[in-house]
């Protein structure tokens, strides 16, 4: 069922500060977000955020005192039946085109749902959690004929931490991709290096073919699209924003890294035709030959903890 803003008021109950100063700004709020869309915004002494119901999609982090971690076009959308482009997407249950279906949606069809507000609280530490789950449905089953409740996790401190939570509800096996689709806002990404993945063998979409990183950090010069074959955390290391953030991962084995540069940029309807320097994708993913099947009645849960220090 589709929540509105009145209804998620109605609902939840939001924590608020016991000593906190009449007037005081509340923690959690539900707002009309752009294009109309319901979103939850979190502005807490530890960090702000916002996360859409649409794609349960977190679209901004900014920890107390430090420059904002995720980039968002300003040329997104912000439509029903349309991705968001930018901040986290959730690609699920395919990723890229579906390969028997050039029609269905890229990236599969959870980021273009509602999906339902299941609780919020405050946990001890102040850091605010919020969980957001889609189950399967008749237009799901068109598309992906599996039973499935997929719940996503949303903890938003210091850092930010996400769990895309998979539960096989069917009678039969299930094999699945999913990725949080991370886009970080950076400097200039001539610039920016991408440390972890030395001496890993990727797929490159753009080149066409597999190759081995060898010994360096990942830079740019060119568009980028690859699928690294890793369960390693990684480092963004943006010397000229003068920071690197944190890319912690579990359950995950594929790392994917992505910049659209000049060319594809401009191709890209949403997406602003200069906006390609400011922005990295590294997603934490399993997809390809490290996609996930589940037997039925089991569980999966892919997560990462962002954290963006000074450099």
């Amino acid at each position: 069922m589709t929540q509105t803003l009145a209804q998620l008021k109605e609902r939840f109950t939001l924590p608020t500060s016991k000593d906190a100063a009449p007037g005081t700004p509340a923690k959690i709020d539900f707002q009309a977000g752009q294009g109309g869309l319901p979103s939850i915004v979190i502005n807490s002494p530890l960090a702000s955020a916002t996360i859409y119901l649409h794609g349960a999609h977190v679209t901004a982090w900014q920890p107390r005192g430090a420059s904002p971690v995720l980039f968002m076009s300003q040329k997104s959308w912000f439509e029903d039946g349309k991705p968001i482009r930018g901040g986290v997407p959730i690609c699920f249950p395919w990723f890229g085109p579906k390969a028997d279906d050039d029609k269905a949606p890229a990236h599969g069809f959870v980021r273009l749902k509602q999906w339902s507000l299941e609780s919020v609280k405050e946990l001890a530490d102040g850091r605010i959690e919020v969980l957001l789950v889609t189950r399967d449905d008749e237009a799901s089953r068109k598309l992906w004929p599996f039973s499935f409740e997929l719940a996503h996790r949303v903890t938003v401190g210091r850092t930010l931490t996400m769990s895309l939570e998979m539960h096989n509800t069917g009678s039969v096996d299930c094999t699945y991709e999913a990725a949080l689709h991370t886009y970080f806002t950076v400097q200039d990404i001539h610039k920016v290096s991408v440390l972890g993945l030395e001496n890993t063998r990727y797929l490159s979409k753009v080149e066409g073919g597999y190759f081995d990183q060898g010994t360096d950090a990942v830079t740019f010069t060119a568009e980028t699209d690859r699928v690294y074959d890793s369960s390693a955390d990684t480092v963004i290391d943006d010397p000229a924003m003068g920071r690197r953030i944190s890319v912690a991962k579990k359950h995950s084995r594929s790392t994917v890294v992505w910049n659209p540069w000049i060319n594809k940029a401009k191709a890209m309807p949403d997406f602003g035709d200069e906006e390609w320097p400011g922005m990295v994708c590294v997603e934490t993913a399993n997809v390809k030959e490290r996609a996930i099947t589940l037997a039925p009645g089991a569980k999966h849960a892919l997560s990462v903890t962002l954290d963006a220090q000074p450099r």
